[in-house]
C-alpha cells in the first residue's frame, strides 16, 4: 500500500483506498474508553498503535478461565476482537462514523495457564465500505490463537 501525506488537509491519502487521518490515537484512548467494558473489565491494555496495526496485553486471571481449568477461548476472543476493533478506529476513513463487525473467525491452537496474552492486530484491506483485520494471540512466545475480523465502515446519513 502507498501512502502519501498531504499537508492541506493534514490526511494521510492511500492510493488504493480512502483517506485517513495522518496521525493515529494514542493507545491511553482506547485504554480509557473502554473502561467498565468488557475489554476494560477483562484488562486489555492497548501498548502501540501505528503503522503495523495494535498490539496490547491482557494478564491471565482466574477470571479468563474455563471451568475445565484452561484458558476460555472468549477471553482470547475479547482481546482479539478488541485489538482488530481498536485497530479499525484508528484507521477509519475521513468522515466515517464508525464501523460494526460483520464476521469473526477465529483458530485456538494452544493454551496458557498464567502469564500474560500478547495480541498484535494487522490490517489486511482498509477499504471505504470495509475492513479485513488479521490477529495473532501469543503467550510466552507460543501463538495460541489466529482471528480474523471484517468490519463494515459507517457513514452518516444523508
Amino acid at each position: 500500500m502507498i501512502r502519501k501525506f498531504s499537508c492541506k488537509n493534514s490526511m494521510i491519502i492511500n492510493s488504493h483506498g480512502p483517506a485517513m487521518p495522518a496521525e493515529f490515537p494514542h493507545p491511553d484512548h482506547f485504554n480509557t474508553i473502554q473502561q467498565g467494558t468488557l475489554p476494560g473489565v477483562l484488562g486489555v491494555h492497548v501498548t502501540a498503535v501505528g503503522e503495523d496495526g495494535l498490539h496490547a496485553t491482557m494478564a491471565i486471571t482466574p477470571a479468563h478461565m474455563a471451568p475445565n481449568g484452561f484458558l476460555h477461548a472468549a477471553s482470547i476472543v475479547t482481546l482479539a476482537d478488541s485489538c482488530c476493533g481498536y485497530g479499525c478506529v484508528s484507521r477509519l476513513p475521513t468522515g466515517a462514523s464508525g464501523f460494526t463487525t460483520i464476521e469473526l473467525k477465529s483458530n485456538h491452537l494452544g493454551t496458557a495457564l498464567e502469564g500474560t496474552l500478547d495480541c498484535h492486530a494487522r490490517p489486511v484491506h482498509l477499504g471505504r465500505t470495509t475492513q479485513v483485520w488479521d490477529a495473532t494471540v501469543s503467550a510466552n512466545g507460543k501463538t495460541l490463537a489466529l482471528f480474523r475480523c471484517t468490519q463494515m465502515v459507517l457513514w452518516p446519513k444523508a
